[in-house]
């Protein structure tokens, strides 16, 4: 794409070399953008301004004291003008040095001309390349839009939308999380441990003040993902110098790819399962008229559903040669139903992952029916996938509204058991405790920001110093009464405990003596070690 024209490339056009330009200010801001090209002889010209111009002028009409001179050229620096270039032989023969020193202060380049040159040939110059330069802009615009929109719609994983920006700019790419930890990446070439080396600490040394923006000791360039209003990532290239004009509106065309990826999914499934889907997320989301009209929905699927205690079941079916195949997926755990003699409406949600609306004719059958179904259930799941299913269980309800929250519940207990040690038939809620439920809301935009307000001080210092303060936090915050205990968990000695846990408040400008400062602490030590212990994790419901 072609490059803005900057004050240096204007100076460097034909027209405008065969007047001898000689840069008497402003040197090192002659890399500035030019917006557009003005002639005046208006002594106050800046209020009719709105930056990036350059201002063309004889200097007839400037004003004669040093004072007004300074306040002319005051004036150009708030309304953010680029350049000033004045011809001299009208006016002045040599510009005044009172203008030079006030162009230098404020860092506005100023040009004389030595020879008389035609404006308008300057500016008909000049607007042709910065149209030419909008133009190319424009076309590489929309080009970048529908090939990100193609990715989006064709249902294209973050890894291959980061890969087409690679492709497209020949730097390194990495999407990550609101944690900073590493979604997708391509390294274009570069050794894999080198771009991931530290990328927690690199990553936050480059905070980002705007959207779209270049920041960190590195240089990178960063843009926020964020789907309605909400952020939760950012995509990050690294160019290899100053990133080239065309790179933030192709990160920021990446970044709406993964905002349309995270709100849209392909769907392969049969009829049947179109049907039993469509059934389980009205349900879910409370779109039907009347409860009746439901129940003859699920009635007319041969499920009854009136009159029945409602029990919600999440099945995640562990990865095989199969996996990823919704229509398989939610075959295989109908099958498991008509094994068990069990009726229920089943479909896949995503992949690997099922929804099982369960009806039971008494409440007191629920640990029945779910323990004669779930062991066929894990016996179908290591015949097919070589290990058992996780199956998340919530709360039995009565109405059909209240579906809606069991699910969630047993979206989340799966979530969370996939992080336990032991292997059970199915988990319910008492199975899980805080570290479950932290664990569950691992993804949440809304826990990584707590945790980032929380410990992100302390989490720098660490990554600047080398030392592991929060090892000293976390020894303490799991025994507060017993330092000694702490202190010997910490492998430190009392005195250096007792000095690092003063640090500690210092940084987090926190009284570690206070019980809800405690909790607020630990909760947020919970749920970053919950963050640093991801496995693939896979979307809900």
């Amino acid at each position: 794409m072609l490059a803005p024209l900057t004050v240096a490339d204007l100076l460097d056009l034909p027209v405008v070399r065969a007047g001898r330009p000689e840069v008497l200010a402003g040197r090192e801001n002659l890399a500035r953008p030019v917006r557009w090209v003005h002639v005046s002889e208006l002594d106050d010209i800046a209020g009719l301004l709105s930056g990036g111009e350059v201002i063309l002028s004889t200097g007839i009409a400037l004003p004669d004291s040093a004072a007004k001179l300074r306040a002319y050229a005051d004036a150009l620096a708030g309304a953010e003008a680029v350049a000033l270039v004045v011809e001299l032989g009208r006016r002045f023969t040599a510009l005044p040095a009172a203008l030079v020193r006030a162009c230098e202060r404020h860092g506005l380049p100023l040009v004389a001309l030595r020879r008389q040159v035609a404006f308008v040939r300057i500016t008909e110059a000049a607007h042709a390349r910065i149209i030419e330069a909008q133009t190319a802009a424009l076309r590489s615009s929309e080009q970048a839009h529908q090939i990100f929109t193609a990715l989006a719609v064709d249902g294209a994983e973050p890894a291959d939308i980061v890969r087409e920006v690679c492709r497209a700019t020949g730097c390194p790419v990495v999407f990550e999380n609101l944690a900073h930890q590493v979604l997708a990446y391509d390294a274009a070439g570069l050794p894999v441990d080198d771009l991931l080396a530290d990328w927690e600490g690199r990553s936050r040394a480059a905070a980002a003040d705007a959207r779209t923006a270049v920041c960190g000791p590195e240089g990178w360039l960063v843009t926020a993902v964020a789907a309605r209003g909400e952020v939760f990532g950012r995509l990050v290239m690294i160019p290899p110098g100053a990133p080239a004009a065309d790179h933030p509106m192709l990160l920021e065309r990446a970044a709406t790819a993964l905002t349309l990826n995270r709100l849209m999914e392909r769907d392969r499934e049969t009829l049947e399962q179109q049907a039993q889907r469509s059934i389980l997320t009205d349900i879910i989301h409370g779109r039907f008229v009347s409860e009746a009209d439901m129940h003859a929905r699920t009635a007319a699927l041969g499920v009854r559903t009136k009159g029945q205690f409602l029990v919600a079941v999440v099945v995640d079916l562990p990865a095989g040669k199969s996996a990823g195949l919704r229509d398989y997926d939610g075959e295989l755990v109908a099958g498991a139903l008509r094994a068990a003699k069990v009726s229920g409406v089943v479909a896949a949600m995503s992949e690997g992952r099922v929804g099982i609306l369960l009806p039971v004719e008494r409440a007191a059958d629920r640990p029945v029916v779910l323990r004669r179904l779930c062991q066929r259930l894990q016996a179908n799941s290591r015949h097919e996938r070589g290990e058992g299913a996780c199956v998340g269980v919530g709360t039995t309800v009565a109405d059909l509204a209240e579906l809606r929250r069991s699910f969630a519940e047993a979206g989340h207990v799966a979530d969370a058991a996939r992080g336990a040690g032991e292997h059970k038939l199915f988990y319910e809620l008492p199975d899980i405790q805080l570290p479950g439920l932290l664990y569950v809301l691992r993804d949440d935009p809304r826990l990584q920001a707590f945790v980032e307000r929380t410990l992100a001080p302390l989490l720098e210092n660490d990554r600047r110093t080398g030392r592991d303060l929060l090892a000293v936090l976390r020894a303490f915050l799991q025994h507060p009464d017993n330092k000694s205990r702490a202190a010997t968990e910490a492998h430190v000695s009392r005195p250096a405990f007792y000095a690092r846990l003063t640090e500690i408040e210092r940084l987090l400008d926190v009284d570690l003596g206070s019980a809800d400062t405690r909790t607020s602490l630990h909760a947020a030590v919970m749920a970053l070690d919950s963050l640093r212990r991801r496995p693939n994790s896979r979307n809900t419901f």
